[in-house]
C-alpha cells in the first residue's frame, strides 16, 4: 500500500526553462523533493501550502554578484557631485564620516527590499572601510544580513575604496571585520598609491582568513595598462583559483580581438571571474568622447564562451556613481543585452548571467529549479524565457526555502 507524501509547499502548473508542459514542484524542508507533471493530482501527494503558478515561468531566486548597500540612496545629500568617477569618489567621501549605523542600515534597507521584490535572493555587497567610516557601514550590513534572512542571502564583502598601503589603520579594520564575520575581502588597486603592493596585502590577508576575493579592477578605457593580469597571476600563486572575482574590468572592452583571446584563455586558466556593471560602467566611462561615447562595458558573454565564470550585476543604485536603479537584475540583463547587441537567440545566455552563471562566481551550492536543489524560486509574470527577459518581467512572488518570501500581485486593468 502506498504511503501519502506530505511536502511542505507544492507550486503548482510550473513553467521551467527548457521544459515541455507544467511541472509541479514539491519542497521538504527548505528542498525541492519532486518534480513532475500534475503531482498535485496524485492522490498520495498532499501539501501544507499549496500555490499555483498559473502556467507561468518559474526561475531560481537570481542571483546579484556585485551591489554597494552602503552607498546607495544617497543622490538627495548630493545630486552636485559632477561627473566621473573621481567626483564620485570625492562626493561619498565628504558624506561617509558622518554615516551612522542606522543611516546605512535604513538606506540599505530600502534597496535590499527593491532587490527583493525583484526577484533577488543572493546578493554579495561591497562595504568601505577606512578611517573616515570605521566599522559603522560594517556592523550595519550585519544587522541587515540577519533581518532579512528569511527572503535572501546576503554575503559581505569589506573592501578599501581610497586605497590601503598609505595607512595600517585600514588593513587593521579589514582583518578585524574579517574576524568579527565578514564573508570576504575586496580590493581597489586603482585607487591606491601602490597598487601592486595593495594586491600583495589583500592576498595574504585573504589566505591568512580563507575567504575568498573580490577586486574593483580596470575601470577605465585605456588599454596601455592593466591590473587583470597581476590578479590572475597572484591567483595561481596562492592556489585561490575559482575563489578570485573582479568587477568592473571595462578595459576588457578596449583591447583589439587578439588581446582578448589572451586575456579569457589567462582568466580561465586562473579561474577569475568578471562581472560587468551596465548601469555604472555606461555612465562613468566615455565621458570625454561626447556623443561618440563607447559602451565601455567588459563582454562578459564573450568571456563566459571561453569557460570563465561571468555576471551582470547592480553595482550603485540612486547616487553619484549611478543615479538611477529599481533593484531588478533582470533589467539589468536586458540593458546588457542591448547594448552588446544580442537578440533572442541569446536571451536564455543572459538570464544565466544573473542566475546559473552567477552562482558560480559566487559558489552557491545547490542552486537552480532542480531536485535536491533548495528551493528558492521566483514566478514571473510571463509563460516563456523570450518574453519573460526581453519584456523585463515582473516577478509576482518568491519563496526562499521553500517558504513564500514575497508577493507582487500582477496588474490588473479596471475597464
Amino acid at each position: 500500500m502506498t504511503q501519502n507524501q506530505i511536502f511542505d509547499l507544492l507550486l503548482r502548473n510550473a513553467r521551467l526553462r527548457g521544459g515541455q508542459g507544467l511541472q509541479d514542484i514539491a519542497v521538504r524542508q527548505g528542498r525541492i523533493a519532486a518534480i513532475s507533471p500534475a503531482l498535485a493530482g496524485t492522490a498520495v501527494v498532499e501539501a501544507v501550502v499549496e500555490e499555483d503558478a498559473g502556467g507561468r515561468l518559474v526561475l531560481p531566486g537570481l542571483v546579484d554578484t556585485h551591489i554597494h548597500l552602503d552607498k546607495s540612496c544617497l543622490l538627495c545629500r548630493c545630486r552636485d557631485a559632477g561627473g566621473g568617477l573621481k567626483g564620485a569618489i570625492a562626493a561619498v567621501s565628504r558624506l561617509k564620516r558622518d554615516f551612522t549605523i542606522e543611516d546605512v542600515y535604513e538606506r540599505g534597507a530600502r534597496t535590499l527590499e527593491r532587490a527583493i521584490t525583484q526577484g533577488t535572493m543572493h546578493m554579495r555587497t561591497h562595504v568601505e572601510l577606512d578611517p573616515l567610516v570605521g566599522l559603522r557601514s560594517f556592523e550595519a550590513m550585519k544587522r541587515l544580513k540577519r533581518d532579512y534572512a528569511f527572503a535572501i542571502d546576503l554575503s559581505i564583502c569589506v573592501f578599501p575604496q581610497e586605497g590601503m598601503t598609505h595607512d595600517p589603520a585600514i588593513e587593521r579594520l579589514l582583518a578585524q571585520a574579517l574576524a568579527e564575520g565578514a564573508d570576504l575581502l575586496g580590493g581597489c588597486p586603482y585607487t591606491d598609491a601602490d597598487p601592486s603592493l595593495q594586491m600583495e596585502r589583500i592576498f595574504a590577508l585573504a589566505v591568512a582568513h580563507d575567504v575568498d576575493l573580490d577586486f574593483h579592477l580596470d575601470f577605465d578605457l585605456d588599454p596601455s595598462w592593466s591590473h587583470l593580469e597581476e590578479i590572475c597571476r597572484r591567483t595561481m600563486a596562492a592556489g585561490w583559483h575559482g575563489r578570485v572575482a573582479v568587477g568592473h574590468a571595462t578595459k576588457l572592452a578596449a583591447i583589439d580581438d587578439a588581446a582578448l583571446e589572451r586575456m579569457i584563455a589567462l582568466l580561465a586558466d586562473a579561474g577569475v571571474g568578471v562581472t560587468a556593471l551596465p548601469a555604472t560602467d555606461l555612465y562613468l566611462n566615455g565621458r570625454d568622447a561626447n556623443h561618440r561615447a563607447p559602451r565601455g562595458v567588459a563582454p562578459v558573454h564573450r568571456l563566459a564562451e571561453g569557460g570563465v565564470a561571468v555576471s551582470v550585476a547592480t553595482n550603485n543604485v540612486l547616487n553619484p556613481f549611478t543615479p538611477f536603479g529599481d533593484g531588478s537584475l533582470i533589467r539589468m540583463g536586458n540593458l546588457y543585452a542591448n547594448l552588446m547587441h544580442l537578440g533572442p537567440e541569446s536571451f536564455g545566455r543572459c538570464l544565466d548571467l544573473i542566475s546559473n552563471g552567477a552562482a558560480r562566481l559566487m559558489r552557491i551550492a545547490d542552486y537552480g529549479v532542480a531536485v535536491g536543489g533548495q528551493a528558492d524560486m521566483i514566478v514571473l509574470d510571463a509563460d516563456d524565457e523570450a518574453d519573460a527577459f526581453g519584456g523585463i518581467a515582473v516577478p509576482l512572488m518568491g519563496f526562499k526555502r521553500g517558504r513564500k518570501s514575497f508577493v507582487r500581485p500582477a496588474a490588473t486593468l479596471l475597464r
